[in-house]
């Protein structure tokens, strides 16, 4: 495979055209900043990102301010952006590069990887999106377009971080600033036009598709299992959560018991998982409270 199977200057000029105007693009963001984003927007819309991101820019523009804040309070801005394990992470890594980076995000790739709640892709997308470094930023829109674009494929198949580094390394423009927008770009189009169900391949800048000459054959693999909300324990326990957070400390377990009556057992576990999970804690007589909130 070569560079000639994703034509970059085609990408790159739709891109500077087409690009979305996403907060965390913009001129006077730090790496930051970027890293913020990057970690909420985790298996999270940008649309439920964007607004909660520019809230958290504003009061923590720094690693050291959200450092100092508590754990509840972090969780409480976290609002209902989903898998609220991140926020606590994310609360920990600022704590690191508070103290252990001067208040700075590192550039380097491994050093990042050290990073408490940082992994591969992230680690990447940081060193490339805040740093324009040439490194290889692959996510599910970034494996789809390559399948597409380069194997001719319907699907990305599952994900193999050697194969998908080596394909999207493979791709990248020589140069560090292209590198860098063409990695923004790939991600862009397989987001916005080289979509999972709906791809627009007459909206699509590529000159050549390799799926599209092969008559845009079609998934031919397992089906994909559709994840659902409704009534699992995911569900269950963003409802307890909702209650802790809207309170301004510790509550009573019979509070807690009335937002899941339909399964007693169910909302048992999930609370019991937010407890593993260090979301919230138990005091010593017997209440329920947010992370670092149960001591009061």
């Amino acid at each position: 495979m070569s560079s000639a199977s994703v034509d970059s200057a085609a990408l790159l000029r739709w891109y500077d055209e087409q690009a979305r105007d996403l907060p965390w693009r913009r001129d006077g963001v730090t790496a930051w900043h970027i890293l913020m984003s990057e970690i909420m927007l985790q298996q999270t819309p940008v649309v439920r990102v964007a607004p909660i991101w520019e809230e958290w820019v504003r009061r923590w523009p720094v690693p050291s301010l959200m450092a100092a804040s508590s754990q509840a309070d972090v969780l409480r801005a976290w609002g209902k952006l989903g898998y609220p394990r991140r926020a606590l992470r994310l609360h920990e890594c600022a704590g690191v590069l508070a103290s252990a980076h001067g208040d700075v995000v590192p550039t380097d790739v491994d050093v990042l990887l050290s990073l408490p709640g940082i992994g591969d892709y992230t680690a990447r997308a940081v060193a490339c999106f805040a740093y324009g470094q040439r490194v290889p930023v692959v996510d599910t829109n970034v494996r789809r377009v390559v399948a597409r674009a380069v194997h001719g494929r319907a699907d990305q198949g599952n994900p193999s971080a050697k194969r998908d580094m080596a394909d999207v390394d493979a791709l990248l423009p020589r140069t560090r600033e292209r590198a860098a927008r063409f990695s923004a770009a790939l991600m862009e189009l397989g987001a916005t036009i080289c979509t999972a169900r709906t791809p627009d391949c007459g909206g699509c800048p590529l000159p050549r598709c390799a799926w599209v000459e092969a008559g845009r054959p079609a998934y031919t693999g397992e089906p994909r299992k559709v994840q659902k909300f409704a009534g699992t324990d995911r569900q269950v326990r963003g409802k307890l959560m909702d209650v802790l957070r809207g309170s301004s400390g510790p509550v009573e377990r019979a509070l807690l018991d009335l937002v899941w009556l339909s399964d007693p057992g169910q909302r048992d576990r999930a609370l019991d998982s937010l407890l593993v999970d260090g979301l919230i804690e138990q005091t010593e007589d017997g209440l329920f409270a947010l992370a670092g909130e149960g001591g009061r």
